[in-house]
């Protein structure tokens, strides 16, 4: 299930809620009890290799391209 981070404009406190996707416009109350809240923006992470380095290549040149690539469309 998703997790939201909203910030309550009444006491300034910033907090998490974990629900569906559909329930994500709904409107959230702080742990305080108020409800001038405003969704933030969250931030992805993503994964990946840590050098800049391209990825390898597969042998034999890696064109794929099914039959007209591998050369048997002949002429």
């Amino acid at each position: 299930m998703p997790r939201y981070d909203y910030r309550c404009r009444a006491c300034g406190s910033t907090f998490e809620l974990n629900r569906p996707m559909a329930e994500a416009g709904a409107p959230a109350v702080c742990p305080s009890g108020h409800d001038d809240t405003v969704k933030l923006l969250s931030t992805v992470a993503v994964t990946g290799r840590a050098s800049g380095a391209p990825a390898a290549r597969p042998a034999g040149g890696g064109a794929g391209g099914g039959c007209c690539g591998g050369g048997c469309c002949g002429g």
